[in-house]
């Protein structure tokens, strides 16, 4: 597979929805990981990331706007011990409260599907990242409509054991703009990672088209302490 610029990835996609890149840096001392929301609509649009707790949530920017909270407001990120759970929806809660179950992570997932918006069926895309005693692995998942076919919910998990220093996967709820949106295909893009967080940060959302764009967040995790660093961007301020 070839790796691909994660910029020229986005700057060439007005709408790749909500998505999640995980990976190793070049220098091979963090687990980075990033995830970004946009949106066409003003509902999806009036939303900010904010911390709670160890992880991150979504929030109405402007309350008296909010329309309907249920896709919309989650938290994208949990840490579940040495694991950060990152997704685009409540599938997270899922996960965390599973997970603590000592159920894994698929089988978690094994009990949702995608999104019930109709006639989009967003895809469900998580991502889980384990990092202990120096060792770091992750693995990512995607659960979407057969083809657009509601009755049908198709399952896909990626395992990375020995994630390569310089490699991250990159993956999206959407293959571009459309009506209805067309869901991600294939496996999740091999793309370039970066040493600097801020720079990675920069990068990220300088490349997401910029009316569609809504917030971003960053975290890179020190594979040999276990420490971590993180960066929150909104559009709305």
């Amino acid at each position: 597979m070839q790796k691909l610029s994660l910029q020229k990835e986005l700057t060439g996609n007005a709408y790749p929805g909500r998505g999640i890149v995980i990976g190793k840096t070049p220098n091979g001392k963090y687990a980075a990981t990033a995830y970004f929301i946009m949106g066409r609509s003003e509902n999806s649009r009036n939303r900010v990331f904010v911390e709670n707790g160890e992880g991150i949530r979504t929030q109405a920017f402007d309350p008296s706007k909010l329309s309907d909270p249920s896709l919309i407001i989650y938290a994208p990120v949990r840490v579940l011990g040495n694991k950060t759970i990152v997704t685009n929806g409540d599938q997270t809660d899922t996960i965390y409260e599973l997970m603590d179950k000592q159920q894994t992570f698929e089988q978690a997932l094994r009990t949702r599907e995608f999104e019930p918006d109709a006639p989009n069926y967003t895809p469900r895309i998580s991502g889980i990242m384990h990092v202990e005693n120096g060792e770091y692995n992750y693995a990512m998942s995607i659960l979407k409509s057969n083809n657009g076919n509601p009755d049908a919910c198709n399952r896909y998990t990626f395992a990375y054991s020995d994630p390569v220093a310089g490699e991250g996967h990159f993956i999206h709820t959407y293959m571009g703009d459309g009506n209805p949106l067309p869901s991600f295909e294939g496996e999740p893009k091999l793309v370039e990672m970066m040493d600097d967080m801020d720079a990675f940060a920069e990068m990220l959302w300088s490349s997401l088209n910029e009316d569609n764009k809504v917030s971003l967040f960053v975290r890179y995790i020190d594979i040999a302490t276990g420490e971590c660093k993180s960066r929150i961007i909104n559009k709305n301020k």
